[in-house]
């Protein structure tokens, strides 16, 4: 596949600016991938589609607020930082995103808040935008922790940050069930989820399995290469725990549906398969990029939002639901006003 065949044309209004009053109801299209048939729905008749023993898997990764703005030393050039893990929690090494990367030079010092109490040195060039910063704060690690994230804010992608964060976004782009603290941005499919649906899954006998894997921004990188072989995945930490691998082995084994929901939940399952299909305890690491062709493993449905063109969440859905049909669907979706992006509506992809 080339980059080129992932390029359709998105209208900026198409990109929803802000989530559905409720986040079960957004629309919902469901994919029959043995068909291409197409259902019109809302999000929360997802549970029309499934039943009793059924498995849906979820990414129980929690956003912190990575996006800080700070000034430069002597010129006072306000700088936008970008958090994107910590490297060393005894030294307060953090990697990060600067922009203009062009204004920040080993050396440099950066100043946060209002009384430009938190101080950061530049210590090291990772990548053209990438720097390493170390804050220079005395204090036990959690008091740190805490002054920092209080500095930052929702970090909302790109495509809707020309409209102010406000306070309603942190509760927002966090899931009901965010837990492990990592991820740079949420993984989408999982905002859809209200308390009240999944209760009622829940007396459905749906049964639910808690992978992680947090985010970064490789997801969301510009892929530079038209040949998709040849482009790199930046890895990114992920774990597997031994229930999860419980829920999901026997239900795969009982011939239950086991539903991924999300693109980072697919990848997470499809880095910690075994050669015999079952899924395995995993803690560590993950660069696997998926795109068309591809022969899944555990998973035979996925939920995922309508992404952006050119984008890797996109492959990773033609994938699963088969480029022919999942690239018609876009189109569908845009006559029928879908909205796209993090807080857009959804697809369902079912057998």
């Amino acid at each position: 596949m080339k980059l080129s065949q992932f390029r359709f044309k998105l209208p900026e209004d198409k990109i929803a600016q802000y989530p559905s009053k409720y986040r079960d109801e957004s629309r919902l299209m469901v994919l029959h991938r043995q068909t291409g048939e197409i259902e019109h729905k809302i999000f929360k008749d997802v549970l029309d589609y499934f039943g009793d023993k059924d498995v849906f898997i979820f990414n129980d990764t929690k956003v912190f607020p990575a996006r800080l703005y700070g000034n430069k030393e002597k010129t006072g050039a306000r700088i936008e930082v970008f958090l994107l893990r910590e490297l060393n929690e005894e030294f307060r090494l953090w990697d990060v995103l600067v922009d203009p990367a062009r204004k920040i030079r080993i050396g440099n010092k950066l100043y946060f808040g209002p009384d430009n109490s938190m101080v950061a040195e530049v210590i090291d060039n990772t990548t053209s935008r990438g720097r390493t910063l170390r804050f220079l704060y005395d204090g036990p690690h959690d008091e740190f922790k805490k002054a920092l994230y209080a500095l930052g804010e929702t970090p909302l992608p790109h495509s809707i940050i020309h409209r102010p964060v406000e306070p309603e976004d942190a509760e927002r782009f966090q899931s009901i069930f965010a837990k492990n603290e990592g991820a740079v941005t949420a993984p989408t499919a999982n905002l859809h989820f209200s308390r009240e649906l999944m209760k009622r899954m829940e007396i459905k006998g749906i049964e639910f399995a808690f992978i992680t894997l947090h985010p970064g921004l490789s997801s969301f990188r510009d892929i530079d290469v038209e040949d998709l072989t040849k482009h790199k995945m930046d890895s990114e930490q992920m774990s597997v725990d031994a229930k999860a691998v419980e829920v999901v082995n026997r239900g795969r084994d009982n011939g239950s549906n086991i539903c991924a929901v999300g693109t980072t939940a697919m990848r997470v399952i499809e880095s910690a398969v075994g050669t015999d299909g079952h899924l395995k305890e995993f803690d560590g690491w993950t660069n696997k990029f998926i795109f068309p062709p591809y022969q899944f493993t555990v998973a035979n449905a996925m939920i995922s939002n309508f992404h952006l063109p050119l984008s890797t969440l996109l492959m990773i859905t033609a994938a699963f639901g088969g480029y022919e049909q999942v690239m018609n669907a876009y189109q569908v979706a845009l006559k029928e006003d879908y909205h796209f992006g993090t807080y857009g509506d959804a697809m369902l992809i079912v057998e």
